[in-house]
């Protein structure tokens, strides 16, 4: 048998996130706390990260269905992909800022 390198401790999952959350702490006391206006810039972008998608949707949904004449039949689908699109997206970027 041969002894393995590896440390039980870097799978941790707790001791990630009490590093991670002590980097942040760090962070925070270097930077301080962010403006109101830095925040209400997050919620607008966090808006039309949302909406963009959507918008993309329905458009083409709209010029799909006009081609074929089919009603809603590719617009409903393409909205509620477009929401589906813009809410992970939105759920990303919200992970990392």
């Amino acid at each position: 048998m041969t002894a393995s390198n590896h440390d039980p401790v870097d799978d941790d999952q707790l001791l990630g996130s009490v590093r991670l959350r002590g980097t942040r702490h760090r962070a925070w006391l270097r930077d301080g706390e962010p403006s109101v206006a830095r925040r209400l810039a997050q919620i607008g972008v966090l808006g039309w990260i949302v909406v963009v998608p959507m918008l993309l949707g329905v458009f083409a949904g709209r010029w799909l269905d006009r081609t074929f004449d089919s009603g809603l039949f590719c617009t409903a689908p393409l909205l509620m992909l477009g929401a589906a699109l813009g809410c992970w997206s939105a759920w990303k970027w919200t992970q990392t800022a």
